[in-house]
């Protein structure tokens, strides 16, 4: 099977669900800044009438006081929205781990086959039927109209014939015009029924391919999943691979810490080969929090110290590389993968050489059947690591990568 089938599958799935959370976040901030912006214009607005309206000094510096305060106050609450928001992202971090904890990491590949009843046809209007044309209205046929009675004494019977032998040529005239226009409808309307016709058979005859193609497509769908799963029970590395891919493209990050993931299995010894890019260190977040400074009206950042930052980005690293080895681990029903060797670490410009590398920052090998005892709501990641014998950078921000020689591979 076409590497990247399944993820492109399982992403589709996936993905009404994170787009819904994303856009909610979205409006909220949308949301928060309309409505500051809408109460800075009415405070705007209030102030040019009160300068006008208020005459007495007094007043007016009370006004002004008022004012100031107000704008102090839309300031404070511009940094408890930031605080907030800073506030989020490192709760987000803080429970990489914890984000896992309750969630089931196996993948029913029964879910991904396609059943033909139940499955929407992708081409949902070629079963709507085309509108046949409406008979046109015809308009009224013109009626002969009898003319008045001349006034007068004279001639008067000879004037009649005239006016009526007039009538009767005009309504002649007008019922032949009459005929011409219904003939002309009725041409119209017969050349529309037979383009009508012709575009309803094209169209049933378009639905009947397309169907055919769309249940070749489930059934070859279905059949490239069947053998996928029967793949995977024999433990074939492929299958294997194919079936981490999407493993762990279901594991759910903060959208603001990007990871990646590289990997490979070995059958022969049921080892899997990882490796985990997480963002660098200078991408990482290094505002600790924001204040708002009354005396010069200005919003200043409050930077984390580095001993904080790498608290934290230590932190992490230690959290994804306890998370990745549960995901896999416990997604892996079958067993087939009895050890992971994994690497956790970020592409930079190695300190030594100046080339783009990855360095890793956690190098640690792990068994299933030891791993699997792990009570992950009770562990501290770093002493978990440090149990399995892993390589920890003591300087991960510096760049310091570890020797991963020492990490057990098959």
């Amino acid at each position: 099977m076409a590497k990247g089938f399944l993820s492109i599958t399982l992403k589709a799935m996936k993905a009404a669900e994170r787009d819904r959370a994303r856009r909610a976040k979205t409006l909220e901030r949308r949301d928060l800044t309309e409505r500051r912006e809408v109460a800075q214009q009415a405070k705007a607005y209030a102030a040019k009438v009160q300068k006008v309206q208020i005459a007495d000094e007094r007043d007016r510096k009370a006004y002004e006081k008022a004012v100031k305060a107000a704008h102090a106050a839309a300031q404070q609450a511009d940094v408890d929205r930031m605080n907030s928001e800073i506030d989020a992202v490192f709760d987000d971090l803080e429970g990489l781990l914890a984000a896992t904890i309750d969630v089931d990491d196996h993948i029913d590949l029964e879910t991904l086959r396609k059943p033909l009843g139940t499955t929407p046809f992708d081409m949902p209007n070629l079963e709507l039927p085309l509108v046949l044309p409406k008979r046109p209205e015809h308009p009224p046929e013109p009626k002969y109209v009898e003319p008045a009675t001349p006034k007068g004494f004279f001639g008067k019977k000879r004037k009649l014939e005239e006016a009526r032998a007039m009538a009767r040529q005009t309504h002649e005239t007008q019922k032949a015009d009459w005929a011409r226009r219904i003939a002309a409808l009725e041409a119209r309307h017969a050349n529309e029924l037979v383009a009508y016709e012709k575009a309803e058979a094209e169209r049933i005859e378009t639905l009947t391919k397309e169907k055919n193609r769309f249940r070749q497509e489930l059934e070859d769908h279905n059949q490239s999943i069947e053998q996928f799963i029967t793949n995977l029970s024999y433990g074939d590395a492929e299958a294997v691979q194919e079936y981490i891919s999407l493993v762990v493209e279901n594991s759910t990050y903060p959208d603001h810490f990007e990871i990646t993931h590289e990997f490979s299995f070995a059958p022969e010894t049921a080892e899997l080969r990882m490796s985990v890019t997480v963002p660098a260190p200078d991408s990482f977040p290094a505002i600790k929090a924001y204040k708002y400074v009354k005396t010069s009206d200005e919003i200043r950042e409050v930077p984390m110290t580095q001993a904080e930052i790498n608290k934290r980005y230590t932190s992490v690293l230690h959290q994804v590389a306890i998370r990745s080895l549960h995901e896999v681990f416990e997604a892996d029903r079958r067993g087939l993968i009895q050890t992971i060797a994994l690497e956790v670490g970020t592409k930079a410009r190695h300190p030594a050489t100046g080339r783009l590398d990855f360095l890793p920052f956690v190098g640690v090998s792990a068994e299933r059947d030891s791993f699997m005892k792990f009570d992950l709501s009770g562990l501290v990641p770093l002493a978990t690591l440090k149990h399995l014998g892993a390589a920890i950078s003591k300087d991960p921000i510096a760049l310091v990568a570890v020797d991963v020689t020492g990490v057990r591979k098959s």
